[in-house]
C-alpha cells in the first residue's frame, strides 16, 4: 500500500477525513478509481469539522424529505448576499446552491438520515435538512459507505509537503504515526479545512487578540497544507482575517467545543462588554442570518469577551449551551456574579427597559419589529424589558470555526497556479470556502460547499485518472 518510498498505486489521494473529503472519496470511488484518504487526525477524531454540525441548507422547489414548503435558488442567493454584503463569487454560489437540490436524495442513498428542524432553531424547517444523530452520525455513514467501496484510509497521516513540479503534483510527503513517508497518486484532492487551530497564525493575521480566541472545531486543521501550497504560487482566495466566528459560551475549551457550545439566546437579551454597555443591535435579524457576525462583534471588545442577559420568560426560546446559565432572583445579583461593573451595567438595563414599547407584536421566530424608541444603539426586533425574575446570564467568547483564506478554484473545483490548473490537483470544503464566501456565514452553507465542490473534485478526479 504506502511504504517509505514512492508508491504508485493509488489513482486518487485526498488530504482530510471530513466531508469534502468523504463526498469526493465516494464519488471517485464510484467511478472506479482507486482512492485512499490521508486524515490527520486519530480515528476517534475523525472527520474534522463535520463531526460537530447539524444540517444541510438545501434548495428545493417543493417539500423534500423533511423540509417543508420551497426555498427557490434566489431566495437562497438573497440570504448569501445579505449576510456576506454581496462579497460573493456569484457564479460559484449559484452553482453550489442550483447542485444542493440533488445532493439531498444522494446523501439519503448514502446512509445518512434526516429528522425535522428541532424546536428553538428558529425557522428553519424550510431551509435546513438536520442530519439525525448530528454530524458525527453523518461522516460515520460515509466511512461505512467507503469501506464498502474500497476505499483506503490511514488515520494519524498529517501531510507536511506536496511536491508541485510545474503544473502537476508529483508526490506526498506526510507522517503516519510518527514515521515519514511518500505517497504518489495520479490525482490528488486537498480537503484538508482551514488554519484557525494554528493560534501562531491567527495572531499573525487578527494581531494579539486573536490569542484568546476559542476553537469550535478540530485541533487538527492547522493550515501547515494550505501554507505549503501557498508558499509554491497555488492561487489564493480570500482575507485571512474572514472567518466563520460565532459568539460562543466563555466557558467553552479551547478547542473541539463543537456546536453545543454555541449560544442563541442573543436575540432574546441584552448584550454588553466587560464596561457593562451595549455596543451592537441584538435583534437585527433572525439568528441564522445574523448569529455568525456575533464573532466578530464579540472579538472587538475589551478583552474578547461579552455578556448575556436574560430574564425567565426568554429562557425556553431557545437551544440552550451545554453550560447552565448564571441564575440569580435579582438583577444586581446577577451583576455581581458574572463580575461585571454594577452601576454601569444596571444603568444599561434600566436605560434599555425604558426604550421598550408595546411588546403585543412578540413573535420568537420571525421579524417582528417590537423594537426599542430612543436608544442607541436600537435593538430593532424581539425588544422586551429584561424584568421577570429569576435572571440568567452567560458570558461570551469569539468561537472560530474556520477560516476563509484558501485555494481558489473554478467550477471544477481545480486548482491554478497564475491562469494555469495544477492539472492533476483538485480541491474541496473549508480549505475553498473563501472562493465563495468573502465574510459573513449562512447556517448550513458550509456543508452545503463541502457536499458540491467534494462531489465535482471526485468526479473531476476520477476522469482525469481515466
Amino acid at each position: 500500500m504506502v511504504s517509505n518510498k514512492d508508491s504508485a498505486s493509488y489513482d486518487v489521494a485526498i488530504i482530510g477525513g471530513g466531508n469534502a473529503a468523504l463526498c469526493a472519496a465516494m464519488t471517485a470511488a464510484e467511478s472506479g478509481a482507486r482512492v485512499i484518504i490521508l486524515e490527520g487526525a486519530p480515528k476517534i477524531y475523525r472527520g474534522g469539522n463535520s463531526r460537530h454540525t447539524r444540517n444541510f441548507r438545501c434548495m428545493h422547489d417543493g417539500p423534500l424529505s423533511v423540509l417543508t414548503g420551497t426555498y427557490d435558488e434566489d431566495e437562497y442567493y438573497d440570504d448569501l448576499i445579505r449576510v456576506t454584503g454581496g462579497k460573493t463569487d456569484e457564479v460559484l454560489a449559484r452553482m453550489a446552491i442550483r447542485q444542493s437540490k440533488e445532493c439531498l436524495p444522494w446523501m439519503i442513498e448514502r446512509g445518512v438520515r434526516f429528522q425535522p428542524s428541532l424546536s428553538g432553531t428558529l425557522s428553519l424547517a424550510r431551509t435546513n435538512a438536520f442530519f439525525m444523530g448530528g454530524g458525527k452520525a453523518l461522516v460515520n455513514a460515509y466511512y461505512r459507505t467507503i469501506g464498502r467501496l474500497g476505499v483506503d484510509v490511514l488515520y494519524e497521516a498529517q501531510v507536511t509537503h506536496l511536491d508541485l513540479q510545474g503544473d502537476r503534483i508529483e508526490g506526498i510527503d506526510f507522517s503516519h504515526k510518527g514515521v515519514e513517508k511518500h505517497l504518489t497518486a495520479k490525482a490528488v484532492i486537498v480537503a484538508a479545512g482551514g488554519f484557525q487551530a494554528n493560534l501562531d497564525w491567527l495572531a499573525e493575521a487578527w494581531g494579539p487578540p486573536a490569542r484568546n480566541f476559542l476553537i469550535r472545531g478540530t485541533p487538527y486543521n492547522t493550515g501547515v497544507v494550505l501554507k505549503d501550497l501557498l508558499d509554491q504560487g497555488v492561487e489564493s482566495v480570500g482575507d485571512p482575517t474572514q472567518c466563520h466566528a460565532v459568539a460562543i459560551d466563555g466557558r467553552a475549551p479551547k478547542f473541539d467545543g463543537g456546536i453545543v457550545t454555541r449560544l442563541d439566546c442573543v436575540p432574546f437579551s441584552v448584550v454588553v462588554n466587560n464596561n457593562g454597555q451595549r455596543f451592537y443591535d441584538e435583534g437585527e435579524d433572525v439568528w441564522p442570518k445574523r448569529y455568525a457576525i456575533w464573532g466578530r462583534l464579540i472579538a472587538a471588545q475589551p478583552d474578547q469577551v461579552g455578556y448575556v442577559i436574560i430574564d425567565s420568560k426568554s429562557l425556553k426560546l431557545f437551544m440552550p449551551s451545554v453550560f447552565p446559565p448564571i441564575e440569580a432572583d435579582t438583577l444586581p445579583g446577577l451583576i455581581e456574579k458574572m463580575g461585571l461593573p454594577l452601576d454601569a451595567t444596571m444603568q444599561t438595563l434600566q436605560d434599555f427597559n425604558a426604550a421598550c414599547g408595546d411588546t403585543s407584536g412578540f413573535h420568537p421566530t420571525e421579524l417582528d419589529g417590537v423594537t426599542t424608541k430612543g436608544l442607541q444603539p436600537q435593538k430593532t426586533n424581539w425588544a422586551r424589558p429584561i424584568a421577570e425574575p429569576p435572571f440568567y446570564g452567560y458570558s461570551l467568547r469569539t468561537g472560530v470555526t474556520f477560516t476563509y483564506l484558501g485555494l481558489k478554484v473554478d467550477e471544477n473545483a481545480q486548482c491554478s497556479i497564475g491562469s494555469a490548473p495544477v492539472v492533476n490537483m483538485w480541491a474541496a470544503g473549508e480549505t475553498i470556502a473563501g472562493s465563495i464566501l468573502g465574510q459573513g456565514y449562512l447556517a448550513g452553507y458550509g456543508m452545503t460547499i463541502g457536499t458540491v465542490f467534494g462531489r465535482i473534485a471526485g468526479r473531476e478526479a476520477a476522469k482525469y485518472v481515466n
